[in-house]
């Protein structure tokens, strides 16, 4: 085999390895940016996942309902140490025994110019079914007394002279303090706390 012929098949044999490794890097090339949109792709799928997640969602407070689906009202006769404790700043009612929360109620306290009194109370003997007060326009269903001998109450969401509920005021439950100082309750919670809460249980108001 002649030097020239040798040269010009090393030409190609470089050649073609040259256009080898040509392609190879191209496909290699593709490859990469096609993973690379797929990240990103799969990125700003996660970003407007997550954000359509802890965007905060309109909640609707079903007011005729307990508060509480997931497990039953205590039974009172088994917890000696029974408290209600009203958080003004959370909006909520927790019936508990030697701090240990057994249940979660919605509440609405009083508002600004009107507000529910902060302090250690005991539950009074005055409890009713319903009440309807003139001056205020409202009253409400299955009240049981606090402070005052009939002054300050738990009791359902509002009624009018009709002993309609006010819807407007009932779907602030829990989100918004709007009684006249005493504390608005569903009326399952209300109905329940008027059955079986018992006289003198310990009310702590904060």
């Amino acid at each position: 085999m002649t030097t020239k012929r040798k040269s010009i098949i090393t030409a190609i044999v470089v050649l073609v390895l040259l256009l080898g490794l040509t392609v190879i890097f191209k496909v290699q090339h593709t490859a990469n940016i096609q993973r690379a949109r797929e990240v990103t792709l799969r990125r700003r799928l996660h970003e407007r996942t997550v954000k359509k997640a802890t965007t905060p969602q309109p909640t609707v407070v079903n007011w005729h309902a307990p508060s509480e689906t997931n497990h039953a009202y205590p039974d009172v006769s088994k917890y000696p140490n029974l408290q209600i404790d009203v958080s003004i700043k959370k909006q909520r009612v927790y019936l508990e025994n030697d701090g240990h929360v057994l249940y979660t109620m919605l509440a609405s306290t009083g508002k600004p110019g009107s507000t529910t009194p902060r302090g250690n109370f005991k539950i009074q003997p005055e409890r009713g079914l319903h009440f309807y007060n003139a001056s205020s326009g409202e009253g409400a269903n299955y009240w049981v007394s606090f402070k005052g001998n009939g002054i300050y109450l738990f009791h359902s969401v509002p009624v009018d002279i009709h002993d309609h509920y006010v819807v407007s005021q009932a779907n602030q439950l829990g989100k918004k303090s709007n009684s006249h100082g005493c504390v608005r309750l569903s009326i399952a919670d209300a109905k329940w706390m008027y059955e079986n809460i018992p006289l003198n249980t310990p009310v702590h108001i904060h």
